[in-house]
């Protein structure tokens, strides 16, 4: 397994990130967090760790610079610019395909909270190369355009008790024209604080990732892996 920290190369900026992958990977799963969070945030790190169990890579990534990070801490200016963090996330997708450990696996893209949206919007941008995008309690309805533009099957996880943001997810639903699935976490909110939700959250997308690669790779089940 390789872990490593690296520095993506976007069109626009440098961005620390925490590299993990598994050898061999089935794909990689770049994380893109919510408002305010960052690379570091515990809550992706859980996820990245059960997705991992998967034979599948992970790349944690701060979307905002030092500088930019700083101006966002004071004025938030960053954090709901929605197009910035896309092109952000479509630079690591193709900063991914230079690397020589993940150039030849498809990316999922793993959104959290505004995070989501910027995942949408690059999965519009590079559909040949994201496999899947999943949401975490996100601002799809952030992603505006991109919705109907997405192609890849999309995972939308948002909390029973979070109902201003599954109400935004419903309609997201709705808009989108690619295959997708709502999951509600009974009894969780925004953060998924409860116990178990964010356990729930993390098994959810580990089940999802490991369907699309399966029907991606065109495998069928055989009666064994079906009990």
């Amino acid at each position: 397994m390789i872990s490593q920290m690296v520095l993506v190369h976007t069109s626009d900026a440098a961005l620390p990130g925490d590299l993990v992958v598994p050898t061999p990977a089935r794909a990689v799963v770049l994380f893109a967090h919510g408002s305010g969070s960052s690379r570091h945030s515990s809550r992706n790190r859980a996820v990245a760790a059960e997705l991992r169990t998967a034979g599948v890579g992970t790349l944690l990534l701060d979307l905002l610079n030092e500088r930019e990070e700083r101006h966002d801490a004071l004025t938030a200016e960053h954090r709901f610019d929605i197009p910035l963090l896309g092109r952000r996330l479509v630079g690591a997708i193709d900063w991914l395909r230079t690397q020589p450990d993940t150039r030849g696996l498809p990316v999922v893209l793993f959104g959290a909270s505004t995070g989501a949206a910027a995942a949408l919007v690059a999965a519009a941008e590079r559909p040949e190369r994201v496999l899947t995008v999943i949401a975490r309690g996100g601002r799809c309805d952030l992603a505006q355009d991109a919705l109907t533009r997405v192609r890849a099957p999309v995972l939308l996880i948002v909390g029973s008790q979070d109902r201003q943001v599954l109400a935004l997810n419903e309609e997201a639903a709705r808009r989108l024209r690619a295959p997708h699935a709502l999951h509600v976490v009974q009894g969780a909110t925004h953060l998924f604080e409860e116990p178990g939700a964010l356990q729930e959250v993390a098994a959810t997308a580990r089940r999802w990732c490991e369907e699309r690669l399966r029907a991606a790779s065109g495998h069928r089940r055989t009666p064994q892996e079906e009990t």
